[in-house]
């Protein structure tokens, strides 16, 4: 007898528990019916693919995926000294001071090249201050502009890109102001030398 009472209790609690769930589904489901309703749904899911669409464009555009920092990372292929980095600072500054970043670039790199070519010093400042039968390679050792020149942000910049490699000089190891430059050391450069290119107010030799 307590079995059997006890069975239709357990039996009246699973029915009215059934019917709860379905009242509450037939609730939600006439609620998601309403027009408003789905408006309302339509909307808030296009927002969330939307904002998932522009993460991932974000994510991809980064490069995170699938680059790491540290490979991208330059090294600086010229350690120099304090002095032969002040003495490539000012040659660059004395000689391309009005060109562009480019043009001031590419005085550091005709530098650089004859410091690695066995036909000139091995040193910035020995290039620099070189001279051939008592003619200065570079006129403002001489004139004072080297001395007296103050480097711009902008030649701090360009010297920093020939440090670390970057060279767009095609390996000229001689450069020339035409329009200032005197008519014997035009002629020698025109003679003896390879033309390479022009660029800004100079034209570069090999």
């Amino acid at each position: 007898m307590y079995r059997r009472c006890l069975t239709i209790l357990i039996l009246m609690n699973m029915t009215l528990l059934t019917s709860w769930i379905c009242v509450k589904e037939l609730k939600i489901n006439r609620i998601a019916a309403t027009q408003a309703f789905r408006m309302e749904f339509m909307s808030a899911t296009m927002e969330e693919d939307k904002m998932s669409f522009l993460e991932v464009v974000a994510c991809v555009s980064s490069g995170q995926r699938v680059v790491d920092y540290e490979v991208l990372e330059k090294e600086m292929k010229y350690h120099l000294s304090a002095q032969d980095y002040d003495s490539l600072l000012r040659i660059v500054e004395a000689e391309a001071g009005g060109e562009d970043s480019d043009g001031k670039l590419l005085v550091a790199n005709v530098v650089l090249n004859r410091v690695n070519d066995d036909k000139f010093p091995d040193t910035v400042t020995e290039v620099v201050m070189q001279k051939e039968q008592g003619v200065a390679q570079f006129s403002p050792t001489v004139d004072g502009r080297f001395q007296n020149i103050t480097v711009s942000e902008e030649t701090y910049a360009a010297v920093e890109r020939a440090l670390y490699g970057e060279d767009i000089s095609q390996g000229a190891l001689y450069f020339c102001a035409r329009s200032r430059a005197d008519s014997g050391k035009l002629k020698w450069f025109d003679q003896n030398l390879t033309r390479l290119f022009a660029y800004g107010n100079h034209e570069f030799f090999l």
